[in-house]
């Protein structure tokens, strides 16, 4: 890279891309260069706000401007792919926010132009690089509630605005692929292999409004998961072994200040877990940032991604009346 600091470019206005940019201005090893809109006034807007030197009119001029050295995309899922490619083609790595793409075949191709160019693709699953997960693995890994059997988890909130990008099917919206995906994400994490069956039911509107489904795995771990954007906010997940429980209070923002887990048993007080606050946000984008100028390894095989969007395509199958993986 041409500088000591990478140089982001954010491809999008939307609310979502908020953090992120928040999170870049506070990293040790980046910089917000650029951003764009395809409406050049909310780009002004934005960049006087976040304090950024270059407002564009167009998400190909930001490609273009060659004063950037990657890419955010917080755009609706149905560009994801379409602009990342755009964005890899021109020799930018990229950032896409989850889910990577509307189903695994698009998700393949996106990943397929970037072993081609020989750039980082990542899927952008903040939660990942919180600290309690760094402490839930070592408790899993240390027998703290024995051998794992089950895991459950949610994630719903209401929008009820029926022009909301949520809503649209054109946009790729809906409950599993808006939400959903951390409860898959987590539960394949967990698991450590690709389920062999999955079953869903829905409640549809014009997208999947509330979905429940369920996971088995390869090694015998059992998932169930509710999600929805037409129920009242519910974030939680817990994880059952043989000996006790683990239970995630807020697994999907645990947030900046102190986190906690709980192992709970059934003949004991619960024990009480504490774990360090950080910005998801902030340790995301170092990785991200740190994979791109020292050329190091990604956390997490970008294949993940297609992965996840393939059980996430099975899950889809299923609600409609086609039980296959």
């Amino acid at each position: 890279m041409a500088e000591s600091k990478l140089r982001w470019g954010i491809m999008s206005t939307a609310n979502i891309a908020r953090a992120t940019i928040r999170a870049i201005g506070h990293s040790r090893n980046g910089v917000v260069s650029a951003i764009a809109s395809r409406d050049k006034a909310k780009a002004e807007a934005w960049a006087q706000s976040f304090g950024i030197p270059l407002a564009l009119g167009s998400y190909q001029e930001l490609l273009e401007c060659g004063r950037i050295d990657a890419v955010y995309i917080p755009l609706p899922n149905t560009l994801h792919a379409q602009w990342s490619i755009a964005a890899l083609e021109a020799g930018l790595p990229v950032l896409c926010e989850k889910p990577l793409a509307i189903d695994a075949d698009q998700a393949g191709r996106m990943l397929k132009v970037a072993q081609q160019r020989k750039l980082l693709l990542a899927e952008g699953f903040m939660y990942r690089f919180h600290p309690l997960y760094d402490k839930l693995f070592e408790l899993l890994r240390s027998g703290a509630i024995g051998k794992p059997v089950s895991i459950s988890s949610r994630f719903t909130f209401m929008d009820d605005d029926p022009n909301a990008i949520v809503r649209s099917a054109e946009l790729g919206g809906g409950a599993l692929l808006d939400v959903g995906c951390y409860c898959v994400n987590l539960s394949r994490w967990v698991a450590g292999c690709e389920p062999e069956r999955v079953f869903a039911i829905e409640r549809r509107g014009k997208v999947d409004e509330v979905m429940l489904g369920l996971m088995q795995f390869h090694s015998g771990l059992l998932a169930q998961f509710e999600t929805g954007i037409a129920a009242t906010e519910r974030h939680g997940a817990e994880i059952v072994g043989e000996e006790g429980t683990l239970v995630l209070e807020r697994p999907w923002h645990p947030g900046e200040q102190a986190a906690r887990l709980l192992i709970r048993r059934w003949d004991k007080p619960d024990q009480i877990v504490n774990v360090a606050g950080a910005d998801a946000y902030q340790l995301q984008v170092e990785h991200f940032a740190d994979v791109c100028l020292e050329h190091s390894e990604p956390r997490w095989d970008p294949w993940d991604a297609v992965a996840n969007m393939k059980t996430i395509d099975a899950l889809f199958a299923a609600a409609l009346g086609e039980n296959r993986k």
